[in-house]
């Protein structure tokens, strides 16, 4: 039901809809955080093991970044100086169980030479440059899409980006946070309804809770929220009842 005060306002109808989307994330989010406890993302010892997983984790599962990873650790070239004097073909290989490896080695070897060329090799230095320009300096890399932009940004440099997910989509449509599935430009409407979650906490906090948040909803998206939805026992169920969401499909 649309208030007397957006009725017949379009544009304040949508900002209204955009800020009970928002708070509703936030409350899905004490929900899970309730449920699951902190979830300590990302799974890596190092931020350099945090942008390896970030490229390798696209279009496989996790179980195969793990041995791609543990294979780069036993040929001595987890590390910058190892990404560097590995062979390519070499590369490829070691990282064969992630898929794509061709790609991904490639993609790997044009990140370093950015690395070595704009940053004098250094990570701290990376992690020093301001969020959205280097947002655009990892986006012109080869093999680098929004989701695995942020990701670098957020769990290997610790800059305040969300991350938004095709678990986050899912959960986003059922729950009728979105009024339909995101299209060209839809990651950037997820990021957008993250950050809105978020805005009233200090700047200085976003990339704590943009961690956990993430974490959570990949946290239920596993054990829930799939191709096919599973509600029973879901930390969320209540708001699908309670909110806006119309089923569990899609």
């Amino acid at each position: 039901m649309k208030s007397k005060t957006t009725a017949g306002n379009p544009e304040a109808a949508a900002r209204n809809t955009e800020q009970i989307a928002a708070r509703r994330l936030r409350h899905m989010h004490n929900l899970l955080a309730e449920a699951y406890g902190p979830q300590h993302w990302w799974p890596a010892e190092t931020p350099l093991e945090v942008i390896l997983g970030a490229y390798l984790t696209q279009n496989t599962a996790w179980r195969a970044v793990e041995r791609s990873l543990a294979n780069l650790r036993a040929a001595g070239v987890l590390t910058l100086d190892g990404l560097r004097s590995v062979d390519r073909l070499d590369l490829q290989t070691l990282i064969r169980p992630s898929g794509f490896h061709t790609r991904k080695a490639a993609a790997l070897k044009a990140f370093v030479s950015m690395l070595d060329e704009e940053f004098s090799g250094s990570l701290a230095r990376l992690a020093a440059a301001p969020t959205p320009a280097l947002r655009r300096r990892l986006l012109a890399l080869p093999g680098v899409g929004a989701e695995t932009a942020d990701a670098i940004l957020l769990y290997a440099l610790n800059h305040p980006v969300p991350v938004a997910d095709e678990y986050l989509r899912r959960i986003a449509l059922r729950h009728g946070l979105l009024d339909a599935s995101p299209g060209p430009g839809g990651y950037e409407s997820l990021a957008t309804l993250t950050r809105s979650a978020f805005a009233s906490h200090p700047a200085a906090e976003r990339a704590r809770l943009f961690n956990e948040a993430h974490a959570l909803i990949v946290a239920v998206g596993k054990a829930h929220c799939g191709r096919t939805a599973n509600c029973e026992g879901c930390p969320l169920a209540a708001d699908l009842k309670n909110g806006r969401g119309s089923s569990p499909r899609g």
